[in-house]
């Protein structure tokens, strides 16, 4: 069935501005007609509509109030895009913190086509240019929508988290070190 673009849109609940950018990424099919006229074949551009995700992360529960925030500018972006929006992910954990259930499950969802984050170190500190190459394979890819254009103020972020994570480490072992030497005192003490 072939419909006008400006019933397209009424039926995909999306501008024909939008539509309009889907035709120039060469995201929609349409045809032109002898007079001009702008024609989309419904049943082949179906299957075509993109399904989005969106991913929130904060590092620690105390910047909830942040992750709220944050997913709601997603969602605003998606909005102003025409994305229609199927998953909304928040998370707390560290960004160099590579077994993030909810990412991980994200990433593996092959139902998903785009994956939209507001900065890239949300989605991950280091190696986000190898998961945009894994999920090339399946035709996915993921948005970030404030791309950092200052390398070296890019470079530092990645030193202070390096910094930050391994101080975590060291100080994280430390203290279940004096655990556990409590623990054996206290045995021992029975």
């Amino acid at each position: 069935m072939k419909v006008k673009l400006s019933k397209y849109a009424k039926m995909s609940g999306v501008s024909v501005r939008t539509l309009w950018r889907r035709i120039s990424e060469g995201n929609l099919a349409v045809e032109r007609s002898s007079t001009g006229r702008i024609f989309v074949d419904v049943n082949e551009n179906i299957s075509k509509e993109l399904t989005y995700a969106v991913y929130a992360r904060v590092s620690s529960s105390e910047n909830k109030s942040n992750l709220e925030r944050q997913k709601q500018r997603l969602l605003d972006y998606c909005s102003a895009k025409g994305y229609k929006v199927s998953k909304i992910i928040t998370e707390i954990g560290s960004g160099l913190n590579d077994e993030r259930k909810k990412l991980e499950s994200l990433l593996i969802d092959k139902s998903i086509d785009v994956i939209i984050v507001e900065h890239k170190d949300r989605l991950a500190r280091f190696g986000l240019n190898y998961i945009n190459k894994l999920l090339e394979i399946d035709g996915r890819r993921i948005e970030v929508i404030n791309v950092q254009k200052d390398d070296e103020s890019d470079l530092m972020q990645d030193f202070v988290s390096i910094i930050t994570s391994f101080a975590a480490r060291l100080y994280g072992r430390r203290r279940s070190k004096r655990i556990t030497e409590k623990v054996i005192k206290d045995l021992k003490g029975k």
